[in-house]
């Protein structure tokens, strides 16, 4: 179809510009003109700025090819529909994790199970494979897993039945091949988690405790199962000992494979950002960037409204163990005073300075070109200042550490070095209730609620409040610095000493998030903006991506369920042929899919607050 008298392409171009990108792509309709305007890429380039309320000043992906398709990526490849429930659990879902190969998934629960699900079935659905009880063991719960590099073993973590303060969990491994049970491995305190280190072999942590407020972490290396030909070979091997003050302890270990990085990072120059808006004389305190979600939703306006402050308050978590080894310390500090609390301190500092063996100074040393090599570091949680965890330590393991041969224990150090020191430390300056790292291990994300500014900590059971938004902070492991940027989107209400882990996940462009606010977050990495809100009935424990399709998110719940999100582009290529499609089909599905099918635009089955009731497919240009 032809228009009647023709419109100059400026001019087209101006009118375009002032309009909503759904009627850009509807206009484009019209003729052959304005279709070729409708594709251009200055015009793609204001929509999406002005669109997803993006600076200027950040530059496109480098990855993407034109504005058009990266404005298409973010609008219709996030995993924001939910397309299935999953209820086998019967109580809370604190933990899930996907297979490398991303063919299986584990799933840990208040119900003492750990349940294996099968993501590759072909009708399209989850199905759940395997269950397994630990109620045998003594367990009270479990509380994590994780797949061994093969996929050929899964560790589960828990935590023991016992006393309301017991800090005691245990490690199991189990064969993917046949479900049995290979190796069960003591873990204190339970939120250590445990790690797996390589294919065969696994952390796990051991704690010791030397006064009322120092204690003594001990992180072990252990053999995932005994070889009959190997029986006199070490199945277990000190990795670290480290010093506690202050009531803090080690928690929440990880590994990070950390290698060249030659190739280019999608996360990007956040450093040239920041140069640029230092020589523009922009000093201003740094805003997070939130593609905000609840301008033309109501749904938080009409919880104040209705009931102000009480009414966003989710339930009480009952019977959820916070904080390990807590109870113990209160106990011990009952009948002793501030005085002694601080001689204590004073004394295992410096006791810790005489007999502690020196840092790896090439962890922060920088490498001359060329001569980078690939590291292995041990990361973890622990604090200073209080019993609160508000910093990352970073360990380097070396290569004669990877196996539980070698040296017997303590062989390795002199007498006068009792203790290791950390590497290197970073401050979050607030209670740490989250980690995860990205894919090719560059980059460690972390949930924490932050302290108020310039606080001072002057008695170390008494930390700080924390502040009820969430802050998800992005360090470089090949820098050892925390990038200037933070993600805030989510929020948790419950105090210090009631804190619990919340589960993230990073894909290659995507991080996710759970919040106790009864929402799991997405945002982009690259520009970073939230990008989606998934609902569920009750806190969001955890979150995962699928490891070999990103469009495909898990969120596990406090409500007993897990829910399956795929994005709008999935479940339209997933969906029944019908007619032989049209030419042009792609613009008639980016424009019809709010009005024929609502709940493909939405988050839980409603529209995407901000973000419209249109949508794209992925797919070759027109």
């Amino acid at each position: 179809m032809e228009c009647g008298p023709v419109l100059p392409d400026s001019l087209v171009l101006e009118i375009f510009m002032r309009l909503p990108h759904e009627c850009v792509l509807g206009a484009g309709l019209t003729c052959r003109q304005w279709l070729a305007v409708s594709r251009d890429e200055f015009l793609w380039r204001e929509l999406f700025y002005s669109y997803y309320r993006i600076p200027r000043s950040v530059p496109r992906h480098p990855a993407a090819v034109s504005w058009y398709r990266e404005f298409r990526r973010l609008f219709d490849c996030i995993p924001c529909v939910e397309v299935q429930t999953l209820r086998e659990h019967t109580d809370q879902v604190l933990h899930l994790a996907f297979s490398h190969k991303g063919h299986r998934f584990s799933s840990c629960s208040k119900d003492c199970t750990v349940k294996l699900w099968d993501t590759e079935r072909l009708d399209g659905n989850i199905a759940m494979v395997h269950s397994s009880s630990m109620r045998q063991f003594n367990w009270g719960y479990t509380q994590f897993s994780q797949f061994n590099a093969d996929d050929t073993l899964l560790l589960v973590s828990g935590v023991y039945m016992g006393p309301h303060h017991s800090s005691s969990g245990e490690i199991a491994v189990i064969s993917l091949d046949n479900y049995t049970l290979l190796s069960r491995v003591r873990n204190k305190p339970y939120d250590v988690f445990g790690c797996w280190l390589n294919e065969t072999h696994l952390i796990s942590g051991n704690l010791h405790w030397i006064g009322n407020m120092t204690s003594c972490s001990v992180l072990w290396l252990n053999k995932a199962f005994q070889d009959v030909e190997s029986e006199n070979v070490n199945v277990v091997k000190r990795l670290f000992k480290i010093q506690n003050v202050n009531a803090s302890t080690i928690r929440t270990v990880m590994v990070a494979h950390c290698r060249r990085h030659d190739n280019p990072d999608l996360l990007l120059d956040y450093e040239a950002q920041y140069q640029a808006r230092r020589q523009k004389g922009q000093q201003r305190q740094h805003r997070p960037l939130l593609f905000d979600l609840g301008t033309s939703g109501s749904e938080e306006e009409d919880d104040e409204a209705a009931g102000g402050e009480e009414a966003r308050l989710p339930a009480p978590r009952f019977s959820q163990p916070s904080i390990s080894g807590l109870g113990h310390v209160l106990q011990s500090c009952k009948n002793v005073g501030h005085t002694e609390m601080a001689i204590e301190t004073h004394v295992a500092k410096v006791m810790g300075r005489a007999h502690t063996k020196a840092p790896d100074c090439s962890l922060t040393e920088p490498s001359e070109p060329g001569e980078e090599e690939d590291k292995t570091y041990l990361l973890f949680t622990t604090g200073s200042l209080t019993y609160s965890p508000h910093q990352i330590g970073i360990k380097r393991i070396k290569p004669d550490q990877m196996t539980t041969c070698g040296p017997v224990l303590g062989e390795e150090r002199s007498s006068d070095e009792f203790f290791d020191s950390l590497d290197h430390v970073i401050d979050i300056h607030g209670h740490i209730i989250g980690m995860g790292l990205s894919p090719d291990h560059r980059y460690l994300y972390v949930n924490s609620r932050a302290w108020p500014a310039g606080c001072v900590i002057s008695d170390p059971m008494s930390p700080p409040p924390i502040a009820e938004e969430i802050d998800l902070h992005v360090i470089d492991l090949k820098s050892l610095r925390e990038e200037r940027r933070s993600l805030r989107a989510h929020r948790a209400f419950t105090p210090n000493d009631e804190c619990f882990f919340i589960f993230l996940d990073v894909s290659r462009d995507f991080v996710a998030s759970g919040a106790e606010d009864k929402h799991g977050y997405i945002w982009d990495r690259h520009y970073n903006i939230c990008l989606a809100r998934l609902a569920h009935d009750d806190v969001v424990n955890s979150v995962a991506f699928s490891p070999a399709d990103q469009e495909l998110l898990l969120s596990a719940s406090d409500d007993s369920t897990i829910k399956v999100w795929r994005s709008p582009r999935m479940v339209r290529l997933t969906q029944p042929p019908g007619r032989p499609p049209r030419p042009r089909s792609f613009l008639n599905s980016w424009l019809n899919r709010g009005k024929n099918s609502a709940s493909l635009s939405g988050v839980n089955g409603k529209p995407r607050v901000g973000m419209g009731n249109t949508g794209t497919e992925q797919g070759e240009e027109v």
